[in-house]
């Protein structure tokens, strides 16, 4: 079993290091084995083809390590899965831009939505934890995490949160404005 892992470590760190260099529709199965000195017959064993290692690596590096409930708080547990994404930028970058019938995007969201759920239900007071809200901030957190990662000049992690937090914040400020209730701000100036 040592061995397996061994194989598909190498053949992923491979692919990576090729899909910071060229688009992933440019790399070939023969490519990646030649690279690693693994043969095509071996890769085939462990893998359908290279959409299914690109799966592999994420599943393998992020969701089988991600544990929510290691987290006092979701503010703790999105900062992890920033700093992951933002480590591993290069790769995720070029495999968000994997479209077709294997497209990259729809495993990464699938997978990602119950993370985001969690979080947004950790983060949202019970009057709006609807469902329909729990999927429109999950689907605007995915898709601003995606435009994040697909950017030339990627915000690190931290600079990230702290625009999402004040949006949150300012959000909550202006429904509790609009409900007529009143805002923290509001009673500090009367």
């Amino acid at each position: 079993m040592a061995d397996s892992n061994t194989t598909k470590r190498m053949l992923a760190q491979t692919l990576k290091q090729q899909m910071a260099h060229m688009p992933f529709s440019k790399i070939r199965v023969s490519e990646i084995c030649a690279a690693c000195g693994v043969s095509r017959k071996s890769f085939y064993y462990h893998f359908r083809d290279k959409y299914d290692l690109v799966d592999w690596i994420f599943r393998s590096e992020f969701i089988s390590k991600v544990r929510p409930d290691r987290y006092e708080n979701a503010w703790a547990f999105l900062e992890d899965i920033c700093a992951y994404f933002y480590r591993e930028r290069v790769f995720y970058s070029a495999a968000i831009k994997i479209y077709g019938q294997n497209s990259f995007l729809e495993s990464f969201s699938e997978a990602m939505e119950p993370f985001m759920q969690n979080f947004l239900r950790q983060i949202i007071c019970s009057a709006h934890n609807s469902e329909f809200a729990q999927n429109f901030l999950t689907d605007a957190f995915l898709c601003s995490l995606v435009r994040w990662l697909r950017g030339p000049d990627i915000l690190p992690p931290e600079r990230y949160l702290d625009h999402l937090r004040q949006l949150l914040v300012d959000l909550s400020h202006h429904i509790l404005f609009l409900e007529g209730i009143d805002t923290p701000s509001k009673k500090e100036n009367a």
